[in-house]
């Protein structure tokens, strides 16, 4: 999956394994392209998503356009420049997140942010 085959933001589902459970839980959730990688992201907060992400590393993305499913491997990003470019990207690219009761220093703060990386096999 190459940053250049997708728009740079757009809503997708992501499939992660439940920690708890072990099943497979869906869930829709925006995604911005930053510096050639996807990005998922939400609103400042705990995720289940994030938590099971945390607990198995591997999901897969349903995209919308183009429409297919890739299995991906997730690393949660931690470094604090780059939360900040990615949230300053989020918020130029997506009126979604700028629209939202958050400063870019929060969302920078609290926000869960994961790169997804296309995998060819588990």
């Amino acid at each position: 999956m190459e940053a250049g085959e997708i728009p740079p933001t757009g809503t997708c589902d992501l499939s992660t394994v439940g920690r708890r459970s072990g099943q497979r839980r869906r869930v829709e959730i925006w995604y911005v392209t930053v510096d050639g990688e996807m990005v998922i992201t939400g609103t400042p907060g705990a995720r289940n998503w994030l938590a099971n992400l945390r607990a198995c590393s591997w999901a897969v993305l349903h995209l919308r356009n183009p429409d297919r499913d890739v299995e991906v491997a997730a690393a949660e990003v931690t470094d604090q420049a780059k939360r900040c470019r990615i949230a300053a990207e989020a918020f130029r690219l997506q009126p979604w997140y700028a629209e939202q009761p958050y400063s870019v220093e929060e969302w920078v703060a609290g926000a869960p942010m994961v790169v997804l990386t296309a995998t060819k096999n588990r």
